[in-house]
Formats: structure tokens, sequence, C-alpha cells
């Protein structure tokens, strides 16, 4: 209803935003899951899942781990190994007071521990810290076994302790601290993703899930094989998914990267045009505010850069450089709202802000004006230079060179315009 009281095309905008944001919850991580549940309850499929699941672990942490030591993810080698151990400590203690002992710590310690890695940063795998790391989850799996053997009957009361009435947990074979500890944890994760959400971060999440429904499925050896090496699988095509982002978008921005960039116009048919956008006086800007306030301008102009229309796709092509790539359209047809963009971010009012400074309310001024607090304001021009691609339709590259060129005679015919 509220959508339907705004502009159309912004409430379209917004939907679809909206409809994305959705999505990027729950793909990949949601559909691997997804497909790990239904494989379970498919009578077609039993038979196949019965006879893959021995070796849906070897394939998966073999996978995890040739990954993790090509691109020294620590985490991702903390989180495997948890799993793992898991896995292979209720493959050989399932029947039994002391399989019950080691199935229900495991279940106390696992979603601790994944959120644990999630909040961790990278340290690297052989380094002291990654090593010392990796002892911990030994010395834990070294405690469990101690206790198993030793003490099994002074230990399992421990982890069978009820802390509320009993029927509150009536649902799920898992005892009251092994639930929760999986509480504890998924809030641990949900509170780092607030302050700085990422898709690894996304995916300790989904893997919590999974590992939640092997351990409950533990009396069901194929589900609980199942469930545990999707929670890997889920963590390994986080890692891999940003390692994508790394190449193919820019971290400060948000726009696609260079690489991004080169891509598209490999894939260019027909004519198309590029438009090369940079800051005027950048580094005068960086020298007199500091870095910060030059991270914030670029973040402004990547903001009015992703608006532009016309199926115009914006890039960031290199320090205070940008791209537009405009499929489909010449020069002229594009010119007048290249020229728009370039007033549009000149009468842009700038405030400066200090890093970590939340914004604040304007206040009026003693004219009844807005004040800004005592923060000085600055103005940021691009300069523009548009090139398209006739005459050259099987070369992209040169047309870029063209584009690039056009900008440099915008910035030496003043700057804050548009040449082509």
């Amino acid at each position: 209803m509220a959508t339907a009281l705004l502009p159309q095309p912004f409430g379209t905008k917004l939907a679809w935003y909206s409809v994305r944001k959705a999505a990027s919850w729950l793909v990949p991580e949601g559909l691997l899951l997804g497909a790990a549940v239904a494989s379970l309850h498919m009578d077609a499929l039993r038979d196949a899942v019965r006879d893959f699941a021995p070796f849906y672990p070897v394939v998966v942490f073999t996978l995890g781990f040739l990954l993790a030591l090509r691109f020294q993810r620590s985490r991702l080698v903390l989180a495997l190994v948890a799993l793992a151990l898991v896995e292979w400590g209720l493959d050989r203690t399932r029947t039994g007071d002391v399989g019950r002992f080691v199935w229900q710590a495991a279940a106390v310690l696992l979603p601790l521990n994944l959120a644990a890695v999630m909040l961790m940063s990278e340290r690297g795998i052989f380094t002291r810290t990654g090593l010392i790391r990796i002892a911990v989850l030994l010395a834990q799996v070294g405690g469990i076994a101690a206790a198993a053997r030793y003490v099994p009957s002074r230990a399992a009361p421990i982890v069978n302790h009820e802390l509320v009435r009993a029927e509150w947990s009536h649902g799920t074979p898992l005892a009251q601290l092994p639930l929760l500890a999986f509480l504890i944890g998924a809030a641990l994760i949900v509170a780092g993703l607030i302050f700085k959400a990422s898709p690894t971060g996304r995916a300790f999440l989904w893997a919590l899930v999974a590992a939640f429904l092997g351990l409950h499925s533990v009396a069901t050896p194929v589900a609980a094989t199942i469930y545990g090496s999707t929670a890997a699988l889920i963590l390994v095509v986080a890692v891999i998914e940003a390692s994508y982002l790394m190449a193919y978008q820019d971290g400060l921005t948000g726009l696609p990267a260079r690489r991004a960039l080169t891509e598209a116009l490999q894939g260019m048919r027909g004519k198309f045009t590029v438009a090369m956008i940079d800051v005027d006086h950048f580094k005068k800007l960086n020298d007199r505010y500091g870095h910060d306030v030059g991270d914030q301008v670029l973040r402004m102009v990547a903001s009015r850069l992703k608006a532009v229309s016309s199926g115009g796709r914006a890039f960031r092509y290199g320090g205070e450089e940008f791209a537009i790539l405009f499929p489909g359209n010449d020069v002229g047809e594009r010119w007048s709202e290249l020229d728009a963009l370039r007033r549009g971010v000149g009468e842009s009012k700038f405030t400066v802000r200090r890093r970590l400074q939340r914004r604040r309310k304007p206040a009026k001024g003693k004219n009844g004006g807005n004040g800004t607090g005592g923060r000085p304001q600055i103005t940021v021009t691009v300069s523009i230079g548009a090139a398209d691609s006739r005459g050259r339709p099987d070369a992209p590259e040169l047309v870029v060179q063209a584009a690039d060129r056009a900008l440099y005679r915008a910035k030496d015919a003043g700057r804050n315009r548009v040449e082509s």
C-alpha cells in the first residue's frame, strides 16, 4: 500500500530494490540448504542420496581446504575444521551413553565456534595466530574425548542440564544447553552482520542453520551427513563469491570494477557509447581535507552515476576516474544526459564530515536558513569525455581510448565540461 502512494517510477525502483535485497539473503545459501532438505524428503531421490552421502563430505571438505589454502582464508579453514571434527566424532560415537554425550557436547561447542570464527579477522593460516586458533579447536576435541573416556558419568549431566521446563524444548532431541548455544551463536552472527554485512558473514548464519539440522538429525546418519556437508558447502561458496566480488566489484563505491567493464565491452555488439568521468582537482581535495573526505566524495559521485538512465551502467575505472557504458547509443543521443549529470554533481553541496561522524539534522540559522553546525561545505565538479563505436565496432579498447582523449580535452579546456 505504501509503495502505491509513491510516484510510479520511484515505487517500482523501491519494490525492485526490496526484492533484490531479500533475494540476496536467500541466494545462493538458501537455495543450497533448500536443495539439501528437498533431496532428503523426496522418495524418488532416496536411493541416490544414500549412495551419494559417503562421497559428499569428501568432495566438499577437500575443495574447501584447497580453496582456503589457495586464497589464504583462515576463517574458512577454522570453520571447516570445526565442522569436520564434529562429523568425524559423530561417525565414531553415534550410539550408547558416550555417543550421546559427544553429540550434545558437539552441539554446544559448534555454534559458538562458528560465531567466533565469523567475528574473527583474517590473520593467516600458518601464522602464529592462525595456528593458535586451530590448536584451540583441537584442544576442545581433546577435552570432549577425555571427558567421554574418563568421566562420562560426571560430564553427561552438564551438557544435559535442564535450564527451563522440559516441555519447552520437547520438539527437538537436542538438550537445552545446546539449544541455548545455538541461540547465542545466531545472535552473535546477526550482531556481526548488523555492524558489517558481507556475503561471508551471511553464509555463517545459513551454515549455522544447516549445522543445527544436522545435529538435530543425528539419529539418521545420511541426513546428518548431508546437512553437515551442506553447511561446509555454503561456506565454500561464500568464499568463491567473496573472491569474485573482490575482482569485479569496487569495495569503496559498490560499483562494478574495471575488470567488469572490460568484460562488458567484450560482449558489446552494434553501436555503444563510453563516457569517462574524472573528479576535478581530486588530489588537492585529498591534500586539504584528507583521504576520508576523498572517499566520501567518490561515494557521492558514484551514487550519482548509479542513477543514470537509458540503460547506462556505471563502473569504477580507477582512482578518481569512472566510466559509463551506454549500449545501443551514440554520443549525440547521450550528450544531454551526460551534461545533466555533470551539472547535477556540480550543483550538489557536499558537507565535510569526519570519519564515523553521524549525519545530523541541519540546524536552523539565525535567518531561518539551514546551517551545517560549522562544518565546511565544498562543491565538487567532474569532467566528462565520451566516444562511441562508430568506425570501430570490433575494437572496444579504441572506444575507451577515444573517450579518454576526450576527457583530457575537457580537462585542458578548463574542466567541468563534456567533450567528445
